[in-house]
């Protein structure tokens, strides 16, 4: 099971001045130079820790007045990441949760979302029981099979299809730019989950999807100790839609938080590069062990998926899950592990791992580093 080294990170034409578009993500994550406004040009991003901005006259507006609408931190920390993700702009937002809570209010009563029968249960909380209360109508399907998205897919009815690849628990994998260019050919957005893998790995813009979220809680903190969201978009309107929810809710993400979400962004790379390597590590032993029953891992030769998604991706990333078929079996693998604590989320610089029940299958989902 071959692990990808940072030689296989892409190095692509991005967005950018002349002189900086052969620089490698790894770079771009740790250099913010000419990105945001210091004119004290400190070393790091400064935090602009503040919710008002004073104004040049009482009839001049300045570039900020209200940190809900607009704040240097953020723009640093947005501005890079639209460089990362080869996108036109960047927002981000308090939680990954209010990132696709903000995607589905681009839609309107009598709209039609397909999405995944495999999800984030975030997703599926939102999708089941807040979406459907503003009238909207969501199909779950089963997105490793093209032709199962095809005919969920309402034309005229379906305006947007929401992806997972891999999937969270189950590492499912999706055909992401066949279902996209389908998508765009109806009519319908298609936005992508890119949060076990973010755009050091997988560049879902690249692949079609008019949407990219990653939960910046996850790899891009990295330390477990702040809530982020990002979504990412090359279209300028749709951008515009975007800023417009962001703003009128106040759900952009505070300047403390954009910060160590900056920060976090500096270290990203090789944090991902080493739990990439332990994670294959583990799961070369976890394949070994008799009372597993199933493992769930895309960077396998024989997993299903594996050809697509190592067409559509760098690595397979630092997360597995395996089946156990017995409920207790699991919960004392969980329980006794040394080293990895039972918590909710990933990417932090702490092995963690959790139980997930989907009967009749027990299945542990384990992050490792």
């Amino acid at each position: 099971m071959p692990m990808p080294d940072a030689s296989h990170r892409r190095q692509r034409a991005l967005p950018l001045p002349a002189d900086q578009r052969k620089l490698h993500l790894d770079t771009l994550m740790v250099d913010t130079v000419g990105v945001g406004e210091d004119p004290f040009a400190a070393s790091m991003p400064p935090i602009f820790q503040t919710a008002t901005f004073g104004q040049p006259g009482a009839t001049e507006g300045g570039k900020y007045d209200y940190s809900r609408s607009g704040n240097p931190t953020r723009d640093v920390l947005e501005k890079t990441l639209a460089r990362l993700e080869n996108a036109h702009a960047a927002f981000a937002y308090s939680s990954g949760m209010s990132a696709l809570a903000a995607v589905t209010r681009l839609l309107e009563v009598g709209d039609h979302i397909v999405a995944g029968d495999d999800l984030y249960g975030g997703t599926s909380r939102l999708l089941s029981r807040v979406v459907p209360a503003c009238g909207i109508e969501v199909s779950n399907v089963d997105t490793t099979s093209v032709e199962a998205v095809k005919k969920a897919i309402v034309p005229g009815k379906t305006r947007l299809v929401m992806l997972e690849s891999p999937t969270n628990p189950r590492m499912q994998i999706c055909d992401v730019k066949a279902i996209c260019d389908y998508a765009r050919s109806v009519g319908a957005m298609t936005c992508v989950d890119n949060s076990i893998l973010t755009p050091l790995y997988q560049m879902p813009l690249d692949l079609g999807a008019d949407i990219s979220m990653t939960s910046a809680t996850k790899f891009i903190g990295g330390h477990s100790d702040v809530t982020g969201g990002v979504l990412a978009v090359r279209d300028p309107e749709l951008a515009q839609r975007l800023y417009f929810v962001q703003n009128a809710e106040g759900t952009g993400l505070g300047p403390m938080d954009c910060w160590l979400l900056i920060r976090g962004l500096k270290t990203m790379a090789l944090r991902m590069e080493r739990q990439v390597s332990n994670c294959g590590k583990l799961v070369e032993w976890v394949r070994q062990q008799p009372l597993v029953t199933k493992l769930n891992y895309a960077g396998l030769s024989d997993f299903p998926g594996h050809d697509v998604h190592t067409s559509q991706a760098t690595s397979a990333g630092s997360l597995f899950s395996f089946t156990t078929g017995d409920e207790a079996v699991s919960k004392i693998i969980c329980e006794n592990a040394k080293l990895f604590k039972i918590t909710v989320s990933f990417g932090n610089v702490r092995c963690v791992t959790v139980v997930v029940l989907l009967l009749p299958d027990c299945i542990d989902c384990i992050d490792c580093i």
